[in-house]
């Protein structure tokens, strides 16, 4: 088996289980265990990405979504104090309209990708270095790097102010 054919299995795995811990995500009536296998898919994408030799978008994936977003999530749920069990009014009583809208939907999409971008060629990209994006982070895109610090820096203050115990009661 050469390199490329167990490239071709390994993303046949890792997609696999992305498609099952996304059904479970949207399925699933318990928050929590929605939650870790939105991390588990998160960390499938990241797998997709070391496949495709971009090293770096997938630490970052790990970094600030699985690592970041997620224990911000879960925190979120903890403080507002939501029930974290299962949860009755996630009504799954008929789930085929919402199955069926999801495949017309994909076919819709699929189709006109097809339709569009069929005879395309994709052209190879050369690679590009880590030192590169980080010269472009911190020299090119300074203002909106600092606008994204503020914007989290605002989150968190929010989120602390929400956390926190009203004095009066």
């Amino acid at each position: 088996m050469d390199l490329g054919m167990a490239q071709n299995w390994f993303f046949l795995v890792i997609a696999l289980a992305m498609v099952a811990a996304s059904l479970v995500v949207v399925t699933s009536r318990n928050v929590m265990h929605a939650a870790l296998m939105l991390v588990a898919a998160l960390a499938g994408s990241a797998g997709i990405f070391i496949l495709l030799g971009a090293e770096f978008v997938a630490g970052v994936l790990v970094l600030v979504y699985i690592g970041a977003v997620i224990v911000l999530f879960l925190f979120g749920v903890m403080i507002t104090r939501v029930g974290i069990g299962r949860s009755n009014t996630l009504d799954h009583s008929n789930p085929w309209p919402a199955a069926a809208i999801a495949i017309g939907t994909f076919a819709v999409l699929a189709g006109s990708a097809v339709a569009f971008f069929g005879d395309e060629k994709i052209d190879g990209v050369s690679p590009v270095r880590t030192s590169d994006i980080g010269e472009n982070i911190f020299n090119r895109f300074v203002v909106p790097f600092e606008v994204v610090s503020f914007v989290l820096l605002a989150a968190l203050i929010g989120g602390i102010v929400l956390a926190r115990k009203d004095p009066e009661s």
